[in-house]
C-alpha cells in the first residue's frame, strides 16, 4: 500500500520543490584534512547498520498505546474535554499524537538527508564532504525506519507541519554553504536528538525504544560534525556575518519551539484548537519537554561562537539559557552507550532463548 493511503489529511502534492541557490564546490585536495573530522568519518563508516535486521520488527505494538506513556503526558489530560472522552477515544487520540510526532521525525529525516546531500555539494573541504556522504545514508536509513514504524505499526501518517516546512525552506534556500550546517546539523538535528532522547528514556515499549536509541547513536555524530566544522568557520567571520547567523538562530529556535504543539491533530479530531494549544503551553509535561528540546542546541550554539546578546536574550525568554553549561560530549557519549547497552541486552536475551531451546530439544530427544 502506498504511503499516501496512510495520510490522515492531504500531504500537499506528490513533491515539494524547494528552489536552491549557491554553488556546487569541487576540491582537488584529497589527502589533507582535520584529524577529528576524519576520525568521525571513519566512525560513520564503521557504525553503519541495517534497519531491517538490527531492529526487531516482530515486536507487537498497540497503536493506541504505542509508547506506553502515562495519560498525564497528553496535554489535555485532566481538562473537562479529557474527562468526556471514552477509553476508545483516548486511545485514538494517543494514536494520532504518536503518529503526528513520529511523522515530523520522518519528514525531518528526509530533510536531513537532502541537507546532507546539499552539504556534500556545497562545502569547500573534502574531509567535510566525506563525512556528509556517510550522513546522507544515515538519514536515508532513519527515514526508512520511521516510515516503516508509522505504516506498519501505527497505521496513519501526518503531513509535514508548517514550522518544520518553513525551517527546511529557509535552510535549503540560502546560498551560503554554512546555513544547511547551521539549520540542520545544529538546530533541526539538535532538537530532534533531544526529542528522541526524552521519548527513548520515557517509553517502556521495546520497539520504539530500539528505534529511538539506534537513530540517536547516529545523530550524536551528526551534531558533532556540525560543531567541528562551524566552530572553525565562524571564528573567521566578521561581527556582521556572525550577527546574521545569530539572527537565523533566533528565528529558527522560535519556530522550533512552536513545532511540536500538534495543532493538526487537535483540528483533525475536531477539538477546540485554541483551547488545546493553550493546554500544551501550560501542561507540566510539555513545559519540561519543551525545555529539554533545547538541551543539545543551546550548548552547541554557544560552542560554535554564535553567542551574542540577541541569542542570549532569546534563550532567556524561552527559559533555556541555563542549558548553555551542559556538557555536549558527555550527552553524546551517553547516547552511544544507551544503544550499545540495548544491543548487549538483546544479544543476551537471544543467547538465553537459544540455550533454553537447546535444553528443551535435548530433553525431548531423551524421551
Amino acid at each position: 500500500m502506498s504511503t499516501y493511503g496512510h495520510y490522515v489529511m492531504p500531504a500537499g502534492g506528490s513533491t515539494w520543490d524547494v528552489p536552491m541557490a549557491g554553488a556546487a564546490r569541487f576540491s582537488w585536495e584529497y589527502d589533507e584534512g582535520r584529524a577529528r573530522l576524519l576520525d568521525l568519518y571513519q566512525k560513520g563508516k564503521d557504525r553503519q547498520w541495517d534497519a531491517a535486521t538490527r531492529i526487531d520488527w516482530s515486536v507487537e505494538v498497540d497503536p493506541h498505546r504505542a509508547l506506553e506513556l502515562p495519560d498525564d503526558t497528553i496535554p489535555i489530560h485532566g481538562l473537562p474535554v479529557w474527562e468526556k472522552l471514552s477509553e476508545r477515544e483516548r486511545g485514538e487520540l494517543s494514536r494520532h499524537l504518536t503518529s503526528w510526532q513520529f511523522s515530523q521525525f520522518l519528514h525531518g529525516e528526509q530533510g536531513a538527508m537532502i541537507c546532507s546531500a546539499r552539504i556534500v555539494e556545497s562545502v569547500p573541504d573534502m574531509d567535510a564532504k566525506f563525512y556528509a556522504a556517510t550522513q546522507a545514508i544515515d538519514e536515508a536509513r532513519h527515514a526508512e525506519t520511521y516510515a516503516r514504524f508509522l505504516t506498519e505499526k501505527i497505521g496513519i501518517v501526518y503531513p509535514i507541519n508548517p514550522e518544520l516546512r518553513s525551517l527546511l525552506d529557509s535552510t535549503l534556500g540560502d546560498s551560503r554553504w554554512d546555513i544547511p550546517y547551521l539549520g540542520m546539523q545544529v538546530l533541526i538535528e539538535g532538537l530532534a536528538l533531544a526529542a528522541f532522547g526524552v521519548l527513548r528514556d520515557a517509553t517502556s515499549a521495546a520497539l520504539p525504544k530500539q528505534i529511538l536509541a539506534y537513530v540517536m547513536q547516529d545523530e550524536a555524530r551528526h551534531v558533532a560534525f556540525g560543531r567541528l566544522v562551524l566552530r572553525d568557520y565562524y571564528a573567521q567571520l566578521s561581527s556582521r556575518e556572525r550577527a546574521e547567523r545569530e539572527e537565523f538562530v533566533v528565528e529558527s529556535c522560535w519556530l522550533m519551539r512552536d513545532r511540536l504543539r500538534g495543532a493538526e491533530v487537535w483540528d483533525n479530531l475536531g477539538f477546540d484548537v485554541a483551547a488545546c494549544l493553550a493546554a500544551v503551553e501550560t501542561s507540566s509535561y510539555m513545559r519540561v519537554f519543551r525545555k529539554l528540546l533545547f538541551s543539545r542546541i543551546v550548548p552547541c550554539v554557544r560552542d560554535i561562537g554564535l553567542w551574542g546578546e540577541k541569542v542570549r536574550d532569546a534563550y532567556a525568554r524561552m527559559g533555556v539559557l541555563d542549558l548553555a553549561g551542559l556538557d555536549l560530549a558527555e550527552l553524546m557519549n551517553g547516547d552511544e552507550a544507551v544503544a550499545d547497552s540495548l544491543d548487549r541486552a538483546r544479544a543476551e536475551e537471544a543467547e538465553l532463548a537459544a540455550r533454553k531451546r537447546q535444553v528443551e530439544q535435548t530433553i525431548a530427544a531423551a524421551f
